[in-house]
């Protein structure tokens, strides 16, 4: 019988949740809070052929869409992503396009900071600037429970291998084996939180916002740096740009 794991025991094991955004996004989550690929290309109000682009093949490139209000968005690439892996074996019950409404219907969170710089220091992102978040777990997961599912692997990811993967990969809270897989270690217990269309008060939950990126590209010897802070001003990123930021 799968007890699932409430807001409160969920942010006891993972206090805080870890987001990489694009490097020019922070005024966009500002102002419109940090939003689903569909519901991003909802609010820009994009052509249903650009939208149709945008949402029927793996996106290896990231892509900047404009509104005359709005302003500037960018939707982020799908690199890691292989569909030909995807197809051959690791998809159970669904199709590849399912797969990618899936991914696209949700915002992404990282439970542990560890996972968040394996991402940015991945070879696509690692000479990048990016905006990372952290956020308070147990206000979002009390307030959105409805809306979130875990999964137990990087569901956007098939390197080096493409783990078996369906549908049900994602799982609601009250749905997910969280006690039966502690022994894992926190690494592997939960992987992803997810929420569904997005967190539009995304400002209600953040601790602090600094732009990061990798110090180097090279495997040996990386780390995450900060180069400037976003929110607050005087936040507890303690270290000064360019240094090497910590996380709380």
């Amino acid at each position: 019988m799968v007890v699932g794991v409430t807001p409160t025991e969920l942010a006891k094991h993972y206090p805080r949740l870890y987001h990489m955004a694009e490097g020019s996004s922070w005024a966009g989550i500002q102002r419109h809070g940090l939003l689903s690929t569909i519901a991003l290309l909802d609010l820009f109000e994009v052509t249903p052929d650009a939208r149709r682009a945008i949402l029927s093949e793996q996106r290896t490139e990231s892509i900047t869409i404009e509104h005359p209000v709005h302003g500037k968005a960018v939707i982020r690439d799908q690199k890691p992503l292989n569909r030909s892996k995807l197809e051959k074996k690791a998809l159970k019950g669904c199709s590849f396009q399912q797969w990618l409404d899936m991914l696209n219907s949700r915002v992404f969170f990282w439970l542990c900071k560890e996972r968040l710089q394996t991402l940015m220091c991945a070879r696509e992102y690692c000479s990048q600037t990016h905006v990372v978040l952290v956020l308070d777990t147990l206000r979002l997961a009390t307030d959105l429970q409805q809306s979130i599912t875990l999964a137990p692997m990087n569901t956007g990811n098939t390197r080096p291998f493409a783990h078996e993967r369906s549908l049900q990969t994602f799982r609601r809270m009250a749905e997910y084996p969280f006690e039966e897989r502690l022994h894992r270690g926190l690494y592997y217990t939960a992987v992803e939180l997810a929420v569904e269309i997005g967190v539009p008060n995304i400002m209600d939950y953040l601790i602090e916002a600094a732009e990061m990126k990798c110090s180097t590209c090279d495997k040996e010897s990386q780390t995450i740096q900060m180069v400037g802070k976003l929110y607050p001003r005087d936040g507890p990123f303690r270290s000064k740009p360019g240094t090497g930021g910590t996380f709380p």
